[in-house]
């Protein structure tokens, strides 16, 4: 399992990384196989936060029965202190929105303490003049295999991601 800084290097999928939930409860992402997975940097401070939050509860409530979409969204607070709640209050501030999608604990996603995870995602889909995360709800799509396929930017509503997802699904 990719859990150490470097190892993600290593990793052949999103599948060898293991994460902490949102109650801090370690998470084999390997009990994904088989769904697409949409993987979201979350903030609740964001002025991109009502549009995003609302959408990815509209996509998880229509797609994750019919089709098996899961929605993975990882707090972070490194964007101009966006999310600065701890795992208790983004909780609750998640529950407000109706996000009834897998929430995470608290990540970076840049510098050297950036989750393995996300380092992994940046490295097979990266980014416009660089692989950082630019912003708050930067998405990334995995499909069934868990392979990252693609990289939305932060401006890309998650209701526009439909045509992309079928490809996968």
């Amino acid at each position: 399992m990719a859990t150490t800084s470097e190892d993600w290097k290593n990793a052949s999928s999103i599948y060898d990384f293991t994460v902490k939930d949102i109650n801090g409860q370690d998470v084999a992402l390997e009990k994904y196989k088989g769904h697409v997975v949409l993987i979201v940097n979350v903030a609740s401070m964001c002025g991109l936060t009502p549009v995003n939050y609302k959408e990815l509860a509209d996509l998880h409530d229509k797609y994750a029965e019919e089709k098996g979409l899961r929605i993975l969204a990882f707090p972070c607070n490194q964007f101009i202190r966006e999310e600065p709640g701890n795992s208790e209050q983004i909780e609750c501030f998640a529950r407000k929105w109706n996000a009834n999608f897998d929430m995470f604990e608290k990540i970076e996603v840049n510098g050297n303490n950036a989750s393995p995870l996300w380092k992994y995602l940046k490295h097979k889909q990266g980014g416009t003049l660089g692989n950082f995360i630019k912003w708050n709800f930067t998405k990334f799509t995995v499909d069934k295999y868990g392979q990252p396929v693609a990289r939305h930017g932060p401006y890309v509503d998650p209701s526009k991601l439909v045509p992309t997802l079928e490809q996968y699904w």
